[in-house]
């Protein structure tokens, strides 16, 4: 064991790439597929007036949505080709304002099974390079069959 990350299947990044590029609604809001890796996917979101709430804070309904996608994504990394995923449950903590220049949304694997998958995104508060913890999600993603690249 050399202690190096695994390499990156390309397919695996393709097959995630293909599935984020037909969600409308990342586009609509903005956001862009940053980085995958097994069990791993990073999502960045631009924050621009027209996501804000009446305080000036990004919505919590847009920072739902890319933390969402981000541990949909990564439980796909898990899955075998042709299997999708689909968001069963999550719950979110808002934990500071999510203001900045740029949203990032961390997901990560916990434990992947054969039909459940548990995945966890952290999503961060990016201004001048520094990034401060503003939500947590932890969400429960079903497998199915079928449904080739589908994160929902």
């Amino acid at each position: 064991m050399t202690g190096e990350p695994a390499a990156v299947d390309p397919a695996l990044i393709t097959r995630i790439e293909t599935s984020f590029a037909k969600q409308a609604f990342m586009a609509t809001l903005g956001a862009r597929l940053v980085r995958v890796a097994p069990g791993e996917v990073e999502i960045a979101l631009p924050v621009s007036a027209h996501l804000c709430q009446q305080h000036g804070f990004v919505h919590a309904g847009a920072v739902s949505t890319i933390a969402d996608s981000a541990a949909g994504y990564a439980a796909l990394t898990a899955m075998p080709a042709g299997a999708g995923i689909l968001t069963a449950e999550f719950k979110i903590n808002l934990l500071a304002p999510a203001t900045g220049e740029e949203l990032r949304a961390l997901g990560k694997v916990v434990k992947a099974g054969r039909t459940l998958t548990l995945a966890t995104a952290e999503v961060f508060a990016v201004s001048g390079g520094a990034r401060k913890l503003c939500a947590m999600m932890t969400a429960t993603c079903m497998t199915i069959a079928g449904r080739e690249g589908v994160a929902d």
